[in-house]
This record gives structure tokens, C-alpha cells and sequence, in this order.
């Protein structure tokens, strides 16, 4: 039976007629499939062209990872044989496949995601965005040695006949005008960075830096006069302190010329430029800081031991006295600044010895006075005193102490801009239980209390928990250096102390020390003054003193010959090594500077040792020990003597040396 339209099975007619419905159809159906595939392609070309020359590699792939479209940077960087990111990220990073995944599938989640991982070759971050329901926009940026960056001359133009609206491209865009007067700015621009109104802004209204206007530099690009690339900028409009990398090219619309921005937040970066820049700054004048101390401190031991010298032969009743005591005391006073640029420097030699914090005070005053402004006041006071209540002696480095000191006067200082005042209290406490807070344990006992109190801006609650961190510092970039604090803290933990900030935004801020009394149970030194006018054992013994600054040697080894030594000099280690050549010569003690022209202390000291195992040394230097510690551990019988020292300090050493 047939049916209207169609032939029975039987009727070959029927059959062919059927045969070529079916091959019109399936034509029919490719065809709209392969329409469909090239409209998809050639939208994937739109979107992905507006990202084409960025200033970093970018990607896109399918949710399989195959790699659909690389920029031009990319395939400069990463070569054009990569199939997939996979590929691309293989040897570079530890288990690219398990980073891809997780970004991908945070991606499909929120839209976008990012990560920073540590590469062989420096540091990436790769970001992605969610292009649709199937691809993905993949860029990496390098942080470390970057990879090689075309420089793309090329102006970008939107393509013709509609194309992929800027709004929803997953790269923050900004299109501006030859004026400079923002004309687009899309979604992920205006989430990345924009705050305020967006007609009329202009471009040197969102954007600093450069150096030289950067409307300049828009107008330079729009002309054609320059070929863009990439600057990081600063965004004007941010609440903090943000960055951006903002990569510019010239950009035509439908006619109109302009310029696109692709911006890419360089906020993280760019801190961690700046504190590697303070950083390096700090070291370079730490570096300088100490070379000046070390050669003045030659200077000042050549000084005061030369006064100390002319003493020995001036009584109090002499007319000459008082003038030398000026000159010892003076001397000492350079001494005590020399040490504040070892400790700016962290290259300070810890002397702890048995202080009066209200001495310590009374002889900072006049520095701290010079420190702080005439719109700020600085005050004194005791509490107790009152009372009847003494304030026992700690001990500590006094010339540590004064620095933490200096740094709190000058932080309160800086604190209050608009004028105010600094009160800085001493208190004897007793603590009858431990002291808990901040997550430290003050034990139970008596202690010499310290506050600094200022009447300045204030610390933010969220700040407080981070000023003692180093490198953490509230002022701007290139006011402050972040170690202030820093040092401050573990000075004081060094010395046995404790350290706690309270503070009131608006109304000001107190730092609070703890210090424990010493017992007196140390075996203290007597104090110079005292220790100068003691006669010391007259020595029997012969020291090689090997010293290349002249003045220096002189006034050593007069110093040792009256105390009794036998006393061979020697102006550098090769002239030392050359005496000691002779088997017939004993050598008890070798007093030498640890810095020479040729060889230094320790080196000659080792080879000198090989065949006078029994010998030893005094090691005397304007650096710190800290410098000397390594080698010095490595050499028995070792001890440091940090200029200046005076003659009895010298002798003192050397004498300790012979038993």
C-alpha cells in the first residue's frame, strides 16, 4: 500500500527519491552546524583579540585545557608548540595539573580565580576567567626574570560588524579619548579599581607616576608618537595605597581614535619592590654607617688614650687637669655617638653593666631635646619619689638603652604633626604575681619601669598587633624604615626586659618598659672614672701588637710598656708573620685589629697558631664582634676588645690574658 507522497519498498523510484531527501537534509544540517561552528570561532577571535596585546602572556582554552588562542607575548615566551597549558606549565612550576584544576574549577564556580605559585625562574600568578559556558581566558604573569615581551607597535581595532562588548570581557579595560576623558570602563575595571563618579573623569584623575604627566604619555600613544607598552601606575582615587600595571595602546572605534587600557593590579608587587628597595637602601647605609664609626673609632682610641696617657703624669691639683678631663670626657661623648651609628646599622657590640635609669635619662636629655620639635614638648618625671620609693639598677647596654630610647622620642614625635608633648616617666614596681598580656608573661619581682608618653594621633587596634614586626611601619613610603620598633623590641628582650604599647586614636599612645633590678650578684667593672686611677699588676710577658693605624699602635703599646710588657710591633700580618719566623723569639699574647690592608686578624692569626699552638689573642676592632664571632670561635684563647678603648681597658684585657 502506498502511501501519498511515497513509494512502496518495492518501487525503486521511491527508494532513490528517498535516498536524495536524506542527502539534501544532512547537507543542509552540516551546513547550519558548520555556520554555527565559524560564528562561534569567529566570536572566540572578537573577544580574544581585545586581549592580544597584553603586556603579559595570555591564553584561551576549552574546559578540556586544549589551547584555542596564545598572544603574541605568549608565544614568544613560552614558543609556539604547546598544545595546552599543561604543556605550557610543565617544567616550570611543581604539579601544574593539580593547579590547573583548581583554578578551573574555582573559575566555574565564582567566575575567576587566581593563584601565586614559586617557579624555577621567579614567581607566577595565573589568573582565569570564565568565558562563556566552555572556555577559558588564561594570563600569567611572571614576577621574577620575566620572560621575553614583544614590543607591540600595532594599534588595536575593534572589529566591524559588532563584535564582544567590552563589559563583559574578563580583563579590566578602560578606553579613553585623545583628550584623555575616560570613555569605557568595563566590569571587571570598575570592580578592580574604580571608586566615584565615572563621566568626565579623566585620565590623569585616575592615574599618577611616570615621572612626567601621564596625559603626556595617553596623548603620546593616541598621536602615535609612542608605542605604549606597560608602566605601573599609582590609582589616585583608591582609599590605600594602590597600584596598577597599566598597559596602554592606541585603540580605534568605529572611526574614533583613543586609547585602551588593560589594567592588572600590581598593588602586592609593588610593595614588595619597596620594602626590597628600603631594604637594600638600609643596608647600603648600615654599610656606610659602619665604615665611618670603624674609622672614627680609631680616631677616638687614638684620642682618648693619648689623654689618658698625659693623666697618668697631672694630678687633680695640675692647671692642666680639668682641660684633659674635657678632652677624655669629650671623647667619650664621640664615643657614645659612634656607637648609635653602630646600632642604626644593628652592628653594635652588646656591653651590658649595672645602669641608673635616671642617670640614663639625664644624660639623653640634651640629645632628645635637639631630637624633638619646638611645637613639641619633652618632660621628666619620677613617680614614687614621692613616696619614698627608689628605682633600682638594671642592667643593660647603655648605649642600646639610649637607642631604644632616641627611636620612641623620635616615633611620638612623628606622631603628633600639629604640636604636642612627650612625657617620659620612670616608676619603680613590684609585682606580687606574674603579669600577663599580649600574649607575654612578666614574672613576679621588682622592676625599673619606663614609659614614653605621647600625645599624638594614635595606633589603630589592628595596627598594634604588627609594630613590632620588621619592616612594618605606619608612615608613608620613604618616611619611616619599618625597624625602629623592631629594634627597639629586641633590645629590650635582649637585655631581659619587656616591651607593651597602649593606645587611644585621637588621643595618644604610651610604651611601657620593664626592666628587672639586678640583684648585684654580677661581677660588675668599676666604672672608667674609677677604674683609670687604679694602679694595675705591672705585667711580665711579651705581646706582638700588630696594628696598621700608626697613632693607634703608638699609644698601645706605650700604654702596655708601662704596665711592665715587653712589646714588638708590627704595622700589618705580613710583618708579624716575618718576626715570628724566628724559633728563638716567645710570644705570649698577640693583641691585633682585626681589619688590615692584606691579610686580616684571623687569617694570620690561624697560620701563626699552627706553630705556637700556646699563644693568645686579643682581638681588638672598630666593627662589632658580631662580625669577628665565626672566626673568632674557630681560634682558642680568643678574646674581643671593641674600640675605643682606653688604657686600662687595654691593659686590663691583656693582663686577663696571662691567667
Amino acid at each position: 500500500m502506498a502511501v501519498a507522497g511515497f513509494s512502496a519498498p518495492g518501487d525503486s523510484a521511491g527508494l532513490a527519491l528517498i535516498g536524495l531527501t536524506l542527502t539534501l537534509a544532512s547537507l543542509v544540517v552540516g551546513a547550519v552546524i558548520w555556520q554555527r561552528t565559524a560564528d562561534s570561532r569567529a566570536e572566540r577571535v572578537r573577544a580574544f583579540s581585545l586581549v592580544a596585546d597584553d603586556a603579559a602572556p595570555c591564553f584561551m582554552t576549552d574546559a578540556e585545557g586544549v589551547l584555542l588562542f596564545r598572544n603574541q607575548v605568549a608565544e614568544a615566551a613560552y614558543g609556539p608548540d604547546a598544545h595546552s597549558l599543561l604543556a605550557v606549565l610543565g617544567n616550570r612550576v611543581v604539579d601544574p595539573a593539580a593547579l590547573l584544576y583548581r583554578l578551573q574549577k574555582r573559575a566555574g564556580a565564582e567566575g575567576a580565580a587566581r593563584q601565586d605559585i614559586a617557579a624555577r625562574d621567579g614567581a607566577l600568578r595565573v589568573s582565569v576567567h570564565l568565558s562563556g559556558a566552555d572556555h577559558l581566558f588564561w594570563r600569567i604573569d611572571h614576577f621574577g626574570e620575566a620572560p621575553t615581551i614583544l614590543n607591540l607597535t600595532e594599534p588595536v581595532e575593534r572589529p566591524k560588524g559588532g563584535g564582544t562588548d567590552l563589559e563583559d570581557v574578563p580583563v579590566a579595560l578602560m578606553v579613553f579619548g585623545p583628550d584623555g576623558v575616560l570613555r569605557v570602563a568595563n566590569r571587571a575595571a570598575r570592580d578592580l579599581m574604580w571608586q566615584g563618579e565615572l563621566r568626565a573623569a579623566m585620565f590623569h584623575d585616575i592615574f599618577e607616576g611616570l615621572g612626567r604627566p601621564v596625559s603626556d604619555w595617553l596623548a603620546d600613544v593616541v598621536a602615535g608618537r609612542h608605542p605604549g607598552g606597560a608602566e605601573v601606575l599609582r590609582a589616585r582615587r583608591a582609599s590605600e595605597e594602590s597600584y596598577l600595571e597599566v598597559t596602554l595602546r592606541r585603540y580605534v572605534d568605529g572611526g574614533r581614535v583613543g586609547a585602551l587600557a588593560v589594567l592588572n593590579d600590581a598593588t602586592r608587587l609593588k610593595t614588595l619592590e619597596a620594602q626590597f628597595n628600603q631594604s637594600q637602601k638600609m643596608q647600603a647605609i648600615g654599610q656606610l654607617a659602619g665604615g665611618i664609626a670603624h674609622d672614627f673609632n680609631n680616631l677616638l682610641t687614638a684620642i682618648s688614650g693619648h689623654c689618658d696617657l698625659l693623666l697618668l703624669r697631672h694630678g687633680q691639683e695640675d692647671p692642666d687637669y680639668a682641660d684633659l678631663e674635657q678632652i677624655r670626657q669629650n671623647a667619650n661623648r664621640a664615643a657614645a655617638l659612634v656607637g648609635q651609628l653602630l646600632a642604626f646599622s644593628r652592628k653594635q657590640t652588646l656591653k651590658p653593666e649595672r645602669l641608673d635609669l635616671q642617670d640614663v635619662l639625664a644624660d639623653l636629655t640634651h640629645l632628645l631635646n635637639r631630637l624633638v620639635v619646638e611645637r613639641v614638648g619633652l618632660t621628666l618625671a619620677h613617680r614614687g619619689q614621692e613616696l619614698g620609693k627608689v628605682l633600682g639598677e638594671i642592667r643593660a647596654d647603655k648605649r642600646q638603652l639610649e637607642q631604644v630610647l632616641i627611636n620612641l622620642v623620635v616615633n611620638a614625635r612623628d606622631a603628633m604633626p600639629n604640636g604636642g608633648s612627650i612625657r617620659i616617666e620612670t616608676e619603680p614596681v613590684t609585682l606580687a604575681e606574674p603579669l600577663k598580656r599580649d600574649r607575654a608573661s612578666v614574672p613576679a619581682g621588682d622592676y625599673s619601669v619606663i614609659r614614653v608618653i605621647d600625645t599624638g594621633i594614635g595606633i589603630a587596634p589592628e595596627q598594634i598587633q604588627h609594630i613590632f614586626e620588621p619592616f612594618y611601619t605606619t608612615k608613608r613610603v620613604g618616611e619611616g624604615t619599618g625597624l625602629g620598633l623592631s629594634t627597639a623590641y629586641g633590645i629590650v628582650k635582649q637585655s631581659g626586659g619587656y616591651i607593651f604599647v597602649d593606645s587611644v586614636l585621637g588621643v595618644g599612645t604610651t610604651f611601657t618598659l620593664y626592666f628587672p633590678v639586678s640583684d648585684g650578684g654580677e661581677h660588675e667593672l668599676a666604672p672608667e672614672a674609677q677604674v683609670r686611677r687604679l694602679p694595675s699588676r705591672q705585667g711580665e710577658g711579651v705581646v706582638l701588637l700588630v696594628e696598621d693605624e700608626a697613632p693607634v699602635r703608638a699609644f698601645a703599646s706605650r700604654a702596655l710598656r708601662l704596665r711592665g710588657y715587653t712589646v714588638l710591633e708590627a704595622a700589618n700580618a705580613e710583618e708579624a708573620l716575618k718576626t715570628l719566623e724566628d724559633p728563638r723569639l716567645e710570644v705570649d699574647v698577640f693583641v691585633t685589629d682585626v681589619v688590615m690592608p692584606g691579610l686580616d686578624g684571623p687569617s694570620w692569626v690561624k697560620q701563626a697558631i699552627e706553630r705556637r699552638p700556646n699563644v693568645r689573642v686579643v682581638f681588638v676592632s672598630g666593627y662589632a664582634e658580631d662580625a669577628l664571632s665565626e672566626d673568632q670561635s674557630r681560634i682558642p684563647n680568643s678574646v674581643f676588645l671593641p674600640k675605643p678603648f682606653s688604657l686600662n681597658e687595654l691593659t686590663r684585657t691583656v693582663q686577663g690574658q696571662f691567667h
